[in-house]
């Protein structure tokens, strides 16, 4: 087998395995895991907005697309995410209120797939350039998907999902990163899916703006709102030191 297939599906792999970070909480207390569920989505929502504005976004532009392009792309994927959690919405809860879970739970599923897929064509094509050129993006890359996938796990379970029901889930979507990597090596990386990460910037600041901190913003305890703010800011800060620590 090619050397370079074995890096692709080895990193794929080890990528898909980060979804598996969502399974410490499945050792804690009920009390604890109700405790921080709330902060965890709060974390997701600055993890997802951070990685909109500090990596997709700069991504796209770097790429020499034109900003209006970016732009209307990115309002694009917010739209098509808006109107996509409508029909969920209907289509999901035409039954008891208990019975539902939230659409939210979804969108985090399909916008993480998306951005999982398009990390795993990025780096198998870099991967393809130069083995440590493909190392050292993969690492920046799991840098970015530790706190999403840490704060995904806690959006599904706090959306309704079971808790292992949460993680089974999350590690599929997070395979799609393999597939990519394997569609990326088979087109030997002539695949030009550019316009699809403006477009996933827009699903991703659709889930954190107008779903994740709405869940978050409005609690009656004083100090719950504090410790909420700090967790989306970490979410931010963390995904900023990581675009700033990653620079060349």
């Amino acid at each position: 087998m090619d050397p370079l297939l074995w890096w692709i599906v080895g990193s794929g792999l080890l990528m898909s395995a980060i979804a598996l970070v969502g399974s410490v909480t499945l050792l804690l207390s009920e009390q604890v895991r109700q405790r921080i569920l709330l902060p965890l989505v709060a974390f997701a929502a600055g993890s997802l907005l951070g990685g909109a504005f500090f990596h997709m976004l700069p991504a796209s532009l770097a790429a020499g697309m034109s900003e209006v392009t970016v732009y209307t792309l990115t309002l694009c994927g917010f739209a098509v995410f808006f109107a996509l959690e409508q029909f969920l919405h209907w289509h999901h809860c035409h039954r008891a209120e208990t019975e539902c879970k939230k659409p939210l739970t979804y969108l985090i599923l399909i916008g993480d797939g998306l951005h999982n897929f398009l990390g795993g064509l990025a780096v198998a094509g870099t991967f393809l350039i130069d083995v440590r050129l493909g190392i050292v993006t993969w690492l920046a890359a799991a840098a970015h998907e530790i706190p999403q996938e840490l704060g995904d796990f806690g959006v599904l379970v706090h959306g309704g999902w079971d808790r292992r029901q949460a993680l089974f889930y999350n590690v599929l979507s997070a395979l799609t990163f393999l597939v990519g990597g394997l569609i990326a090596y088979v087109a030997s990386f002539r695949l030009d899916v550019s316009f699809l990460v403006p477009f996933a910037a827009g699903n991703f600041i659709y889930i954190g703006a107008a779903d994740l901190i709405p869940e978050v913003k409005a609690h009656d305890d004083l100090r719950a709102n504090i410790v909420h703010f700090a967790a989306f800011v970490v979410g931010v800060g963390l995904l900023l030191w990581v675009k700033v620590a990653l620079e060349p």
